[in-house]
C-alpha cells in the first residue's frame, strides 16, 4: 500500500496531495491527459510525450502490468505520471512487472490518489498548464517558478536516433526520419514486406535520395513542428522526388513543407476513441491520437494541399494529401498501439502509392 505523500503542482497554484510511487526524482512538465482506457505502457513509451507529465483519466491504471514486448520505444521520456489508483499487483500472463518497478527503473516519478477528473476538466477549460510533481511540502515558491518557466524546445533533437539503422524486409524501401517515432510504425511496415532504413530527424534529402527510397515515412515526435527547421527543410526538399507518408508531426510538416501554418491547441487530442471522418469515403474511423498542436485549415489555400480527414468533435484537420504529387499524411496514428485498427489500411495505401510510383518510373 502506497503510503509516502507526493504533490502535484499546477502553474494556477492548485496543489492536488497524492501518493508516491515510480521514480524518485523531482519533475516539471506541461501537464495533460489521456482518455484511453488501456494501453498506458505503450502510452508512457510513446516519445510524443517527451517533457510532458501524462494525467490518466481512466481510474485504474497498471492493472495488467508492464511486459517486454509492447515498449514503443526503451527509453521513455515522458516527465511524470498521474493516476486515481496504481495497481501493485499486476495480474497478466505476460506482465514481467508492475508499472511502479518499471517507472523506477526508467526515474519516471509518479502520483497515485488524486482526483484524475478533477485535473482533467481542468485542463479542459483552461486549457494544458505547467505542472511539477514533488515531494516537498512548501510549494510557493515552486508555483512562482512554474509561472516564470520556459521549457525547452529540442524535444526532437533529444529522442531521435544519432545514426541510421535498419529493420529489414523483402520488399519496398523505406527511409523513416526518426522524430520520435513509435516502433509499431517499423513493425506495421515490416509486416507489410517493406525494408526499412531509420535515419535522424536531421538527415538531408539529397542524403535520403542517395538511398534510392522507394518512399519517405515522416514519424511521430514531440513538441511544436515550427521547432523542427531541419524536418521542414528536408520535407521541401523531397516532395515530388518520392512518395511520402506522414504521421502525427510528420503530416505537421508536410504541412509547414507546403506552406501552411500550425497551431497550439487547447488542451489537445490524446485517447484512443477520437472520430474521424474520410472525406472520400464518407466512412467514419476511430482513431488512436497524441498531439497538442494541428494545421490551420484555413492556411490551405494556394499549398497544393488538400483536406481528406476532419476530427468530428472539433472540425479540426486530421488528414492531408498534394493534389499534384504522392504526398499524404494524417494526424493520428493508423499503427495504433493500443487503440483501434480502423485505420491500418493508410499503411497498405503508401504501398500501393510506391508500386504506382516505381511502375510509372519504370515505363
Amino acid at each position: 500500500m502506497l503510503t509516502e505523500k507526493r504533490y502535484l503542482v499546477l502553474e494556477d497554484g492548485t496543489v492536488y496531495e497524492g501518493y508516491r510511487f515510480g521514480g524518485d526524482r523531482t519533475a516539471e512538465g506541461e501537464l495533460v491527459f489521456n482518455t484511453s482506457m488501456t494501453g498506458a505502457q505503450e502510452i508512457i513509451t510513446d516519445l510524443s510525450y517527451t517533457d510532458q507529465i501524462i494525467t490518466f483519466s481512466y481510474p485504474l491504471i497498471g492493472n495488467t502490468g508492464v511486459n517486454t514486448e509492447d515498449n514503443e520505444t526503451l527509453l521513455p521520456s515522458a516527465r511524470g505520471v498521474v493516476v486515481r489508483e496504481a495497481c501493485s499487483e499486476p495480474s497478466n500472463f505476460r506482465a514481467s512487472e508492475s508499472l511502479d518497478s518499471f517507472l523506477k527503473r526508467h526515474d519516471i516519478p509518479g502520483i497515485s490518489g488524486v482526483d484524475t477528473r478533477s485535473i482533467t476538466r481542468k485542463i479542459r477549460s483552461g486549457g494544458v498548464m505547467k505542472a511539477v510533481m514533488t515531494d516537498e511540502e512548501n510549494h510557493e515558491e515552486l508555483v512562482e517558478l512554474l509561472q516564470t518557466a520556459s521549457f525547452r524546445t529540442d524535444q526532437v533533437k533529444r529522442v531521435s536516433t544519432k545514426s541510421p539503422y535498419i529493420s529489414t524486409g523483402p520488399g519496398n524501401r523505406v527511409v523513416l526520419i526518426d522524430y520520435g517515432k513509435k516502433e509499431n510504425i517499423v513493425r506495421s511496415l515490416n509486416a507489410l514486406g517493406c525494408d526499412v532504413t531509420v535515419v535522424p530527424y536531421n538527415t538531408s534529402a539529397a542524403d535520403i535520395l542517395r538511398m534510392r527510397p522507394d518512399g519517405v515515412m515522416l514519424s511521430n515526435g514531440p513538441g511544436n513542428p515550427e521547432d523542427v527547421e531541419a524536418g521542414i527543410k528536408t520535407v521541401k526538399n523531397l516532395i515530388g522526388k518520392v512518395p511520402l507518408f506522414g504521421i502525427c508531426l510528420g503530416h505537421q510538416l508536410i504541412g509547414l513543407a507546403c506552406g501552411a501554418k500550425t497551431f497550439k491547441m487547447k488542451f489537445g487530442h490524446r485517447g484512443s476513441n477520437h472520430p474521424v471522418m474520410n472525406l472520400k469515403t464518407t466512412k467514419v474511423e476511430i482513431t488512436a491520437q497524441n498531439h497538442g498542436f494541428a494545421i490551420d485549415g484555413d492556411s490551405l489555400a494556394s499549398t497544393g494541399l488538400e483536406i481528406t480527414h476532419t476530427a468530428l468533435n472539433d472540425k479540426t484537420v486530421e488528414g492531408i494529401r498534394h493534389v499534384k504529387h504522392p504526398v499524404f499524411s494524417v494526424q493520428y496514428h493508423p499503427e495504433a498501439s493500443a487503440g483501434p485498427h480502423d485505420s491500418e489500411y493508410l499503411f497498405g495505401e503508401f504501398v500501393k502509392m510506391m508500386e504506382i510510383e516505381k511502375e510509372a518510373n519504370n515505363a
